[in-house]
């Protein structure tokens, strides 16, 4: 499972001109999963995630998490971050697991993610989306769960 975060001042998804997910301050979630990846590889990230402190205290320094600051979260399937683009001119994507497997995956984990307190919104699985953000910092992190790789 791999996920590009984004620290924001708020986030939009639109799909066929019609919101489907809009967050204030918070993160946006870019999520892609593998063939491999299991309710362990979702468990890693949604602790990860959510408890990771990238938000910045009073003094300027990272020491605040999603959850100290009650932020929210945009969370977007994206099968393309295990496009694979070392070879070749077009991205190869055999590693990114196939929509049956994941979309079960993505509905599992944005549901771990609310029953951690966290509001949740998102776009729409399959659909071309259109994401608009105002990225904070810039803070720009990449997470691959330790366990799609074994």
């Amino acid at each position: 499972m791999r996920v590009i975060l984004q620290r924001v001042l708020n986030g939009n998804c639109e799909v066929e001109g019609s919101t489907t997910g809009s967050i204030r301050s918070g993160l946006v979630a870019l999520v892609g999963f593998t063939h491999k990846d299991t309710d362990k590889d979702l468990q890693w990230m949604t602790d990860k995630i959510i408890n990771l402190r990238i938000f910045e205290d009073k003094t300027g320094k990272m020491n605040h998490s999603l959850l100290d600051i009650e932020g929210e979260i945009l969370s977007i399937s994206q099968f393309t971050l295990y496009g694979e683009c070392r070879k070749g001119r077009r991205p190869n994507f055999m590693n990114a697991a196939p929509p049956e497997t994941a979309e079960p995956l993505y509905h599992a984990f944005n549901k771990k993610l609310s029953e951690n307190g966290v509001n949740v919104k998102t776009g729409e699985f399959g659909k071309m989306m259109n994401i608009s953000l105002t990225n904070n910092g810039p803070v720009t992190l990449v997470l691959d769960s330790p366990y799609s790789a074994e």
